[in-house]
């Protein structure tokens, strides 16, 4: 929100975040350290994508088990950040923070020195519970310190491209890592990072204040449980289908328990996710076209990270290096989005912009085939950073609108859970619409072995492409028709 925004805003609809004595000269240190808290975070679900194949030689997984190094991570975050987030709002976002983030760093140095496949997916579900309750508590920290309007804006700008910038960048870490010292350093890397972020959390984050109340157990367990049978079930589903029972009954389940969720906390007197939440139409029109936006460009990071090495021969270094244009965008997009564009064409046109520009990238991403190049690549990667870029800033902006500070961890929490539930669900679902199109794809029978595998890949790719696109429309309607402020018209 800008300047010109809030001039033009009903001062009811504003929320001011509460001073604290010292506050606004510790602010760029409170910043840095949610910055490179959340680049820790979102960098742990990129950077061990490129030492799988290390791993799987090292420990001797199994091709099921060895998608557990990524699922068991993405279950424990997902399933955990609504409880993660209520736990900041009553028992305070610094010591939430600051447990989190330790929790995250222990888990790490243990993977780092896992002799078996077990023991690393165990530390892979500790670091996820730990970036559950450090994620949401790092962005209601972000909400209370930095006032709504300019200054929260350009907070959340820098946070944007941390977040979706740190992406790609884990891959190029990964890489180098994987490549010139072990696959053990993309878990060792974390201790180091977590020791900073804890001490000067501990010198300059301020308390904040707690909230009255008691846990929602029959909300946590239900939310819980629901989200992670979920992730379970569309992740199943990738590999084993959709008519497969161990999928039905995960899906089934989840929904169930969500539906059971909803109607605990319609009851409940101090509940997890207050529902009220959802009455703003503005707040969940955001967190809705966040997580369609983070499906399809998930997807599109998915399939283009395997034709950079299985069809162009790209080494997992130069794969990584390959994303840098993307990242670059990421910042140029969020930093303008958050300075300058905002504030002067407004958060929906900013979005909408963004929005187009990422449907943009995934529908020239359906054109590539044997023959194309890097070249090709490049101009969907610069499309994606700059698309991406764009719109998340106003989209974090606008779900966290009028939110109320005892309601600003609950409110951040949702963000973080609409981000996973995007990136876990829609990827798994991308990756099955893939299966089934290679599955179904009619090979020449001259072609050699690696051309078959070459073309059965690009077949599931091109039909992957094509479902992300369709998200990015649903994601374009919704920033078009639903984000819509009153002031807007």
């Amino acid at each position: 929100m800008s300047d010109q925004l809030i001039a033009d805003t009903p001062a009811t609809t504003l929320t001011a975040a509460p001073e604290t004595p010292g506050i606004p000269q510790r602010r760029g240190l409170i910043l840095a350290t949610i910055l490179i808290a959340q680049l820790m975070v979102v960098l742990d679900m990129s950077i061990v994508n490129v030492a799988l194949p290390a791993m799987q030689g090292a420990l001797g997984f199994t091709p099921t088990g060895l998608s557990w190094v990524l699922n068991g991570y993405s279950l424990a975050f997902g399933g955990l950040l609504l409880l993660g987030a209520r736990t900041g709002d009553l028992l305070g976002r610094r010591p939430t923070f600051l447990a989190g983030i330790a929790l995250f760093t222990l888990a790490s140095l243990a993977g780092g020195f896992a002799t078996t496949g077990a023991a690393l997916v165990v530390s892979r579900v500790v670091q996820g519970i730990g970036a559950a309750f450090a994620a949401p508590a790092s962005l209601s920290l972000l909400t209370t310190m930095f006032p709504e309007g300019r200054e929260r804006v350009r907070a959340l700008g820098l946070y944007t491209a941390v977040s979706v910038g740190g992406v790609s960048f884990g891959l190029v870490v990964g890489g180098i890592l994987t490549e010139y010292a072990s696959w053990r350093w993309v878990m060792l890397v974390n201790v180091p990072i977590g020791i900073l972020v804890a001490a000067i959390a501990w010198l300059a984050v301020p308390h904040t204040p707690r909230r009255h109340g008691r846990f929602d157990l029959a909300g946590a367990v239900t939310s819980t449980a629901g989200v992670s049978a979920l992730v379970y079930g569309f992740v199943h589903a990738a590999s084993a289908g959709w008519g497969d029972p161990v999928t039905l009954t995960s899906v089934l389940g989840g929904v169930a328990l969500l539906v059971a969720f909803v109607a605990v906390e319609r009851r409940a007197d101090e509940p997890i996710t207050p529902l009220g939440l959802f009455a703003n139409r503005v707040r969940s029109g955001a967190l809705l076209a966040r997580m369609f936006l983070i499906a399809g460009a998930m997807g599109a990071f998915f399939f283009l990270t395997q034709y950079l090495q299985d069809v162009l021969g790209f080494s997992p270094v130069q794969a990584g290096l390959a994303f840098l244009p993307m990242t670059a965008g990421v910042f140029v997009a969020s930093q303008a989005s958050s300075r300058v564009l905002v504030e002067r064409f407004g958060e929906r046109a900013v979005m909408i912009t963004g929005a187009a520009l990422t449907l943009a990238s995934l529908v020239w991403l359906t054109r590539l085939d044997l023959h194309s190049g890097y070249a090709d690549v490049l101009v969907a990667l610069v499309l994606l950073g700059l698309g991406n870029g764009l719109a998340f800033v106003p989209l974090t902006a606008s779900a966290l609108h009028d939110v109320a500070p005892g309601e600003a961890g609950a409110a951040s929490g949702l963000v973080n859970v609409a981000q996973q539930l995007g990136s876990a669900l829609g990827l798994a679902g991308l990756v099955t619409v893939s299966g089934h199109a290679s599955r179904a794809v009619d090979l020449a029978p001259a072609l050699d072995q690696v051309a078959r595998a070459h073309q059965t890949f690009l077949s599931g790719a091109h039909a992957a492409f094509e479902a992300a696109t369709l998200m990015l429309v649903v994601t374009l309607a919704l920033v078009t028709f639903v984000i819509r402020r009153p002031e807007e018209g």
